[in-house]
């Protein structure tokens, strides 16, 4: 079983502690970061397999942080807050966030949502076939998207949910599915998320929503991929 590599960015010194032990007692190499600024250095210089990112850090917040960190990785973050408010799990999913954990929170449940980022990121996906499209590509073995055989920078969850579609172009899919197919049957979180991924896709395809070349919205439903494969 692999050692992941976790980077915990938390300015609470007794929260950082506890988290660290039991993340160590859990087999994970933990990398400690006290402040935003540190935060990114680290998770650049140290390519760690997941960021646990507190909102509320000196320096630099957490969403700032996972702003200029989503410019050159896609690498899965878990955000963490004191505060539950829905406006801010919107923020930090549209800004690129693999998940949002309110405080306070158990660290079984932590870990449970950490090996489940990880799993999404990691695991092979069913169909391993390259789909390609009409100026669009997706390479499941290598986990890349091209468009216009450039390629595209997306997140873990943002790959995770286009390739669900372009598996099944055509297959109209209820957010609930995307849901359980791409976050797993106990993600606690809100169907919002679905379409929140999917705008940032949309935006980083260039795909107008009123006039769709790849992704099309089902009124009430859900979404499906229209584009024709080749």
């Amino acid at each position: 079983m692999p050692q992941y590599r976790i980077l915990l960015a938390d300015d609470e010194r007794e929260l950082r502690n506890m988290l660290s032990a039991y993340l160590r007692a859990e087999s994970f190499v933990v990398i400690e970061a006290v402040d935003g600024e540190r935060a990114l250095a680290l998770a650049r210089s140290e390519e760690p397999d997941l960021v646990l990112l507190d909102v509320g850090l000196p320096k630099m917040d957490g969403f700032e942080v996972l702003r200029q960190l989503r410019t050159a990785s896609a690498i899965p973050v878990i955000m963490l807050t004191a505060r539950a408010e829905e406006i801010d799990r919107v923020v930090g999913l549209t800004v690129g966030a693999d998940d949002y954990v309110t405080k306070p929170f158990s660290p079984r449940e932590l870990v449970a949502r950490i090996r489940a980022v990880l799993r999404r990121g990691r695991a092979e996906m069913e169909d391993e076939h390259t789909l390609r499209f009409y100026g669009l590509t997706v390479d499941p073995p290598r986990r890349e998207v091209l468009l216009s055989d450039q390629l595209v920078d997306l997140t873990t969850l943002e790959f995770d949910l286009l390739h669900t579609l372009a598996a099944a172009p055509g297959r109209v899919m209820t957010r609930e599915h995307l849901m359980e197919r791409v976050w797993g049957w106990d993600f606690m979180g809100v169907d919002r998320v679905v379409d929140v991924h999917i705008s940032n896709i949309r935006k980083t395809l260039g795909d107008d929503p009123a006039n769709p070349r790849f992704i099309e919205t089902v009124r009430g439903v859900g979404y499906k991929m229209i584009a024709k494969p080749m």
